[in-house]
């Protein structure tokens, strides 16, 4: 599977899976039910995924006005962990909120989603790679 249907078949799954972990890892850590925690990894999806647009659009502006454009692994890291900082100041109010918690509370919720994506991430890529094959973009050129 190759394009678009990939690209599609890839988000969906990978959001409809990853937000059903993170109610029900919520829900376990915090003592709630996973009906009052999946409605919250709805919204936290939502404003990660709406985030993750815009603030990739303003990295990318103050890229293009760099002397050097060059994506280094200091760059890199510098946009991993300025995304997951400026994201911590949407989701622990919100947390706090929704699960009426403080926010010392809200924010090791947090924490444990932080850990948790980036494992999630790393073994979701691997089953689907495996189950739908790799992208043409990871194949070798045809000799």
């Amino acid at each position: 599977m190759q394009g678009v249907k990939r690209k599609l078949v890839y988000v969906s799954l990978y959001e409809i899976i990853g937000m059903t972990f993170s109610a029900l890892g919520l829900a376990l850590l915090s003592g709630s039910s996973p009906g009052s925690t999946g409605p919250l990894a709805v919204i936290i999806t939502t404003i990660a995924v709406t985030w993750n647009l815009i603030y990739t659009s303003l990295f990318e502006r103050w890229e293009s006005r760099q002397v050097s454009r060059t994506r280094t692994v200091i760059r890199r890291i510098a946009h991993a962990v300025g995304f997951q900082l400026t994201l911590i100041v949407f989701l622990i109010p919100l947390i706090a909120w929704w699960m009426n918690i403080s926010l010392v509370q809200a924010f090791l919720l947090d924490v444990a989603l932080i850990v948790f994506i980036p494992c999630y991430t790393f073994a979701f890529n691997w089953l689907f790679d495996r189950t739908f094959g790799l992208p043409a973009s990871a194949l070798p050129d045809p000799a």
